[in-house]
């Protein structure tokens, strides 16, 4: 039966293919790499070049051996085993360069054969039958591999990425783990200081106290910072470094995010009680210096953790990754270790949970091979998978990253990285597994065993292998906590924009920006806060929150 099934559906992509100006994919069949029907004709490569035109955002990381953007070990590598040249149309680096550059694309209806967009930017492409349904063509060439992480999200994220029952767009997967917010403290100058761990609002201000009156660094100056705190205060979604995001959560307020309150009603989290409790407390830690000074001044908001300045800040579970990798660098005496704190009045934890995903790969409408684009997605996500079977072009790339600095995923043709929901628990999980004997490390998958041996080289010889060092921090200190800590999980209602954000929601992020920050260094009064809800309301605020409530009932 499996085989008759392979045969119809080799006789379907021929089909397809043939209406493609003959360009064909080479046979299957006789593919080396041919496992299951959907796995061959996934990875198969076309017989005669096809390219694609793309939108690229620039890496940070910059190409020092004489290659290009889009011609350089990696690109070169990816076009070998799909015979797939892809070219820049334009390319922009940062984040909101290339969000600017999508949105000049889609305005001036000049769109590359395919790019990354946002929520807002996916609506915009399907309410003006701009880009591909791409239903169809995912069900066929989509890899067993990627169609396997979507279906971890049981079905959240390809609905997100759909209307009407249509596919338009393959997403990205946000990691759960990616949510929760830790308290990252320097580990060695609490037992140097005798402290206690934290847990509770009293104990962090007592920690950072004594980080800054105790020389913790033993330099004989009172130069070191408690808690460093992140210019915009919170980020809101995703978390990053120094993000103040955690001590709002524990108040249950949620700033910038649209949250159902006590009573059901759909709110906007930046003008709850909750969020005035939680200023109220960092306006105190700031006027008694526990909270940094000059956290609103700094250009690179990780400056006093890499420097060996900063005691505490918060973030997720990956910043041994970066910044605390380049903190150690610069000090291999510093220690690192994470935690699950401010809890709130209950003793629970609690975290907002970020959306499955927030960007989608989409196709121009009218492009002539978009099964072109899903099998980039399904080769580099392959690679990053560490399932890619060509061993000995792989390793190539491996001593390529390793000598240059540069991480593969930097230039790969989309920036959309794709694993499975709970991949990181995943990974801790088995490695506990092997560490304590319970199953061979031979048998954890290539991901998993990469972590694993990290960990047991860290283990045996700490700090030699910066890289190494990164991982293993991570998942022993990082991911322990958050698989061993109950998280009260709250999840926002609705993400994107509605008719009136358009015009209105830059005036008044600008207003809520300002309060905060000014009721924080003191600028500004508490009670400034009832007039910014009342002002916030009054420009549109209100009818914002009648749209959005619609829009949630409506889904």
């Amino acid at each position: 039966m499996k085989f008759w099934k392979f045969i119809l559906l080799v006789f379907m992509v021929i089909g397809m293919t043939s209406c493609r100006d003959n360009i064909g994919i080479v046979d299957s069949v006789a593919s080396p790499q041919a496992g299951d029907e959907a796995t061959s004709i996934a990875y198969s490569k076309y017989e005669d070049p096809i390219v694609i035109r793309v939108g690229f955002k620039v890496p940070d990381s910059r190409l020092n051996t004489g290659d290009s953007n889009d011609n350089n070990p990696i690109t070169r590598y990816l076009e070998s085993i799909t015979n797939i040249k892809v070219v820049h149309s334009w390319e922009a680096k940062g984040e909101d360069a290339f969000t600017q550059k999508v949105q000049l694309a889609i305005d001036s209806n000049d769109l590359p054969d395919a790019m990354v967009v946002d929520r807002d930017q996916l609506k915009k492409l399907i309410d003006n039958d701009m880009i591909e349904d791409l239903t169809e063509t995912y069900k066929i060439y989509g890899s067993e591999l990627i169609k396997d992480m979507y279906n971890s999200t049981k079905g959240e994220a390809l609905e997100d990425a759909s209307r009407d029952g249509k596919l338009y767009g393959l997403p990205n997967v946000a990691i759960d783990a990616d949510s929760p917010v830790l308290l990252w403290v320097r580990q060695d100058w609490l037992e140097k200081l005798e402290l206690r761990p934290p847990q509770t609002f009293e104990d962090i201000e007592k920690i950072a106290k004594a980080f800054i009156e105790k020389d913790p660094d033993g330099n004989g100056k009172r130069d070191t910072v408690g808690l460093s705190g992140y210019k915009n205060i919170v980020y809101g979604t995703k978390p990053l470094v120094n993000g103040l995001d955690a001590v709002f959560s524990a108040f249950h307020a949620f700033p910038t995010n649209w949250i159902k309150d006590n009573n059901g009603n759909i709110v906007y989290g930046s003008i709850t009680p909750e969020t005035k409790q939680a200023l109220a407390k960092l306006a105190d830690w700031y006027k008694r210096g526990l909270l940094d000074p000059d956290f609103a001044l700094y250009k690179e908001t990780q400056e006093p953790i890499i420097t060996g300045k900063s005691g505490m800040f918060f973030g997720p579970w990956w910043m041994p990754y970066y910044p605390l990798s380049e903190a150690v660098a610069l000090d291999t005496k510093a220690e690192w270790r994470a935690y699950a704190a401010p809890v709130d009045d209950s003793g629970k934890f609690v975290a907002h949970l970020a959306p499955v995903t927030d960007r989608y790969l989409v196709v121009r409408k009218g492009f002539e091979h978009p099964e072109a684009v899903i099998k980039q997605l399904n080769v580099f996500t392959r690679l990053e998978r560490r399932q890619d079977p060509n061993q000995e072009e792989v390793k190539k790339l491996g001593d390529f990253s390793a000598q240059t600095g540069i991480q593969l995923r930097a230039y790969y043709p989309f920036d959309l990285l794709i694993d499975y929901r709970d991949a990181i628990e995943k990974h801790y999980a088995d490695i506990q597994q092997a560490l304590h004997g319970k199953i061979d490390p031979d048998t954890l998958n290539s991901d998993t065993r990469l972590i694993y041996d990290q960990w047991v080289a860290e283990t045996e010889q700490p700090k030699k292998d910066l890289e190494g060092w990164k991982a293993a921090n991570a998942y022993k200190y990082g991911v322990a906590v958050l698989t061993s800590t109950a998280i009260e999980g709250v999840r926002g209602v609705f993400y994107g924009n509605t008719r009136l954000m358009k015009t209105k929601w830059p005036e008044l992020q600008n207003l809520e920006n300002e309060t905060f920050l000014n009721i924080i260094v003191g600028d500004s009064p508490l009670s400034d806060f009832d007039a910014f809800v009342a002002k916030w309301k009054s420009m549109g605020g209100e009818e914002i929150t009648e749209e959005v409530t619609e829009l949630v009932k409506q889904k």
